[in-house]
């Protein structure tokens, strides 16, 4: 069995318009801390991130605590939405319109179609391991949405308050057993 624990980012600091290296607000830096709690008994012996800093940044306390190195891997960034950003709470359309992106951004299939092929050469690579995934929110939400049935645009638009957001999916070989909630802080409240 493999387990992998998928941690959306903590709370950016949308001040910084870079968003590949856009950090995490002081608030979100203290919230890495319930990471490492959830986490650190877990058994986790792999860290893999998406290269932007604040996904990173959520996972990194737990793997120095781990004394385990982070690899980051490109096809787990978030969405590239252009220079209007998503609209994906004003325009729910488009998480059902797949194929839809505007002016140089990526469509929600594109996203997946990465995601889900970074995944699959994960769950290739570290078959029996534990890992810890820093990712983000569209992009764990085209994973869950190809892995799950019941998953769709409710409960994406659900979490994107949750920062950060921790799902544990246990898989026997590619085949997902079971996904579980493990712990969020939801920053809309």
């Amino acid at each position: 069995m493999t387990k992998i624990y998928f941690v959306r980012h903590a709370e950016p600091d949308k001040t910084v318009t870079d968003d590949r290296n856009r950090p995490l607000t002081a608030q979100g830096l203290e919230d890495t801390k319930f990471v490492y709690e959830i986490l650190k008994n877990k058994g986790i012996d792999v860290a893999i991130s998406s290269p932007y800093k604040r996904s990173f940044d959520t996972i990194k306390r737990l793997a120095d605590a781990l004394e385990i190195s982070i690899k980051t891997d490109e096809r787990f960034r978030e969405r590239e939405a252009g220079a209007k950003g998503q609209g994906l709470r004003k325009h729910p359309e488009r998480w059902k319109k797949t194929e839809w992106k505007n002016d140089w951004g990526e469509s929600i299939q594109d996203v997946k179609k990465r995601n889900i092929e970074a995944l699959m050469d994960v769950l290739d690579k570290y078959d029996g391991h534990n890992i810890v995934l820093g990712t983000h929110g569209t992009a764990f939400s085209t994973i869950l949405d190809h892995l799950s049935p019941i998953y769709g645009y409710d409960d994406f638009i659900r979490m994107m308050d949750w920062m950060p957001n921790i799902v544990e999916i246990v898989f026997e070989g590619k085949e997902v057993v079971e996904i579980n909630e493990i712990g969020h802080i939801d920053k809309d409240n």
